[in-house]
């Protein structure tokens, strides 16, 4: 897989991880550095575990699918992607309302991390169809590695930024038109 392929997929997919930090930055008003740390690693974690389990999966029934490979592959990223295009055009840019827990601590993080990562298993699932020889360890680190920048970036950011609830909508769009430019060019190229 190229490289530029699979760094686009890995900011594609930590967009909504992104959102979710720059809601809480802002939600937190003055974040501390042990708090972004802590979602940052969480989502990174998370963001690198889902596609090895997505991998797993695909080799699994690889035998049974290997001839729909790119269909089911264009077919996830799609699926995706329209996800992330719906969620993106759903907030129009009202103000984010704010709860009073602590997004970085316990089941709250946990689950944030697990709902923002989801994405990945499907691109895992779909990487073990269509590079199947490659491996998968340095793309999950690198998709690890990127949304870890991007969701210490989005805590950073929300602390700046105030309510710029557009932002995290267009953080969404973005993500979601990148995921399903993809797929198209996984369909072109079979």
């Amino acid at each position: 897989m190229p490289f530029a392929t699979l760094f686009t997929i890995a900011v594609a997919l930590a967009m909504d991880a992104f959102a979710v930090a720059l809601a809480s930055g802002i939600c937190l008003r003055t974040p501390t550095r042990t708090q972004a740390l802590r979602m940052a690693f969480a989502f990174g974690l998370f963001q690198a575990v889902m596609p090895v389990i997505g991998w797993g999966l695909g080799l699994t029934v690889r035998g049974f699918i290997e001839s729909w490979g790119t269909w089911i592959a264009f077919s996830l990223l799609i699926l995706v992607g329209a996800k992330m295009l719906w969620e993106g055009s759903r907030n129009n840019g009202e103000p984010i309302t704010c709860d009073t827990k602590d997004p970085t601590k316990g089941a709250r993080l946990l689950l944030l991390a697990l709902a923002t990562s989801i994405d990945a298993l499907a691109v895992g699932l779909s990487f073990s169809l269509q590079y199947p020889d490659t491996g998968i360890s340095f793309p999950s680190m690198v998709i690890g590695l990127i949304c870890f920048l991007l969701t210490g970036a989005g805590v950073w950011l929300g602390r700046q930024a105030g309510r710029v609830a557009a932002l995290s909508r267009y953080a969404e769009l973005l993500g979601g038109a990148t995921l399903i430019s993809i797929a198209f060019k996984t369909l072109l190229q079979a």
